[in-house]
């Protein structure tokens, strides 16, 4: 079935008069749209991959400080991209960000690509992305397709498409006028409005033309989140903290720095603090226990101060901010003290 079958009776032009219309009545203040700058357009939508917005906006401002050319990030070393990323999680986007700076340095002479296939060539640039940017930054005419649009396609046309089907009607209703606007306002519809459950039709500024009008009954529900309980041993003295590195060869946060994990203490009565973590489908409880000394890890004091510097996991990061040692403002605390510790 093409694209224009699915697409059926809908008026591209009038859906997208009334989209980009609600569009600049209501878009979201985000940094990111500040500008048309196609390095800043860049790590925000790599930072936005499988990341909530509002998990996004502390550490890109943080990222574009320490980084606020291509030139800064292509030079920097690997482990300090990781410590501006920690916290964000998918790690393998900031290496893959990184390596693709060292690509527009070294082979592009500083020069950004301009259309959805150059971008593609880069590390960890796939269709979305690159047409994401290349819309936005360069006004090609290119969809992009996320969760968000997806869900919206099939509820405006009331069928479960998928594929191909998508990206085809996405392209059909695509404002070749004002192609990045256009896509940004298809995300936001469904970041804002079109949301996964209970979708608030009546504000919608599309709902006349929308079959569904609500939730489409054969869209999958989430898998059930696990539940998952582990302990983590804090220890701290003259001014450093004893941390771990997972290993260079890690499948997931390789060469990131933690805190040591423990098995259960026997006395279960009185750990420092909790905290609760989520990772994809698991949502972890977190006892934090506050002990002397490290027995059998093998791990590193690290010094308060380097913190910021350290390409640390997201939790090990939380923690820390939690017992004072590591303040929201990523600057250490090098009086802070947590009750109980040595």
């Amino acid at each position: 079935m093409s694209a224009q079958t699915i697409q059926g009776n809908i008026n591209a032009r009038k859906f997208q008069e009334m989209l980009l219309g609600w569009y600049d009545a209501h878009a979201r203040n985000l940094p990111w749209r500040e500008s048309r700058d196609p390095y800043r357009v860049w790590v925000s939508e790599i930072m936005l991959q499988q990341t909530k917005v509002a998990a996004v906006i502390e550490h890109y401002h943080e990222f574009l400080r320490r980084f606020p050319t291509v030139q800064k990030l292509a030079s920097a070393r690997e482990a300090s991209v990781l410590a501006a990323w920690s916290g964000l999680g998918y790690y393998r986007r900031a290496r893959m960000l990184h390596s693709a700076a060292k690509v527009i340095i070294s082979e592009r002479a500083g020069t950004f690509p301009q259309t959805a296939a150059e971008w593609r060539t880069l590390p960890g640039v796939g269709r979305y992305t690159a047409a994401a940017i290349a819309s936005i930054a360069f006004g090609e005419t290119a969809a992009v397709v996320d969760g968000n649009v997806e869900r919206v396609l099939r509820r405006i046309v009331g069928k479960a498409i998928s594929g191909e089907q998508v990206w085809d009607l996405a392209e059909n209703l695509l404002d070749h006028e004002r192609p990045g606007d256009s896509n940004q306002a298809m995300m936001e519809l469904g970041a804002t409005v079109c949301t996964p459950r209970s979708p608030a039709c009546l504000t919608c500024p599309v709902t006349q033309i929308c079959v569904s009008r609500g939730e489409l009954a054969d869209i999958a529900k989430a898998a059930p989140q696990k539940k998952r309980e582990v302990h983590y041993a804090l220890h701290r003295k003259n001014g450093t903290v004893f941390l771990v590195q997972r290993p260079k060869n890690a499948r997931l946060m390789a060469g990131m720095w933690e805190l040591p994990e423990i098995a259960p203490p026997r006395d279960r009565d009185n750990p420092l603090f909790k905290v609760k973590h989520s990772i994809t489908i698991t949502d972890y409880t977190v006892e934090i226990w506050a002990l002397s000394e490290p027995v059998g890890v093998n791990g590193q004091w690290c010094a308060i101060e380097r913190l910021p510097n350290l390409p640390l996991t997201g939790l090990a990061r939380k923690v820390l901010r939690r017992s004072g040692i590591f303040p929201a403002s990523g600057r250490p605390a090098n009086s802070s003290r947590v009750s109980g510790q040595a």
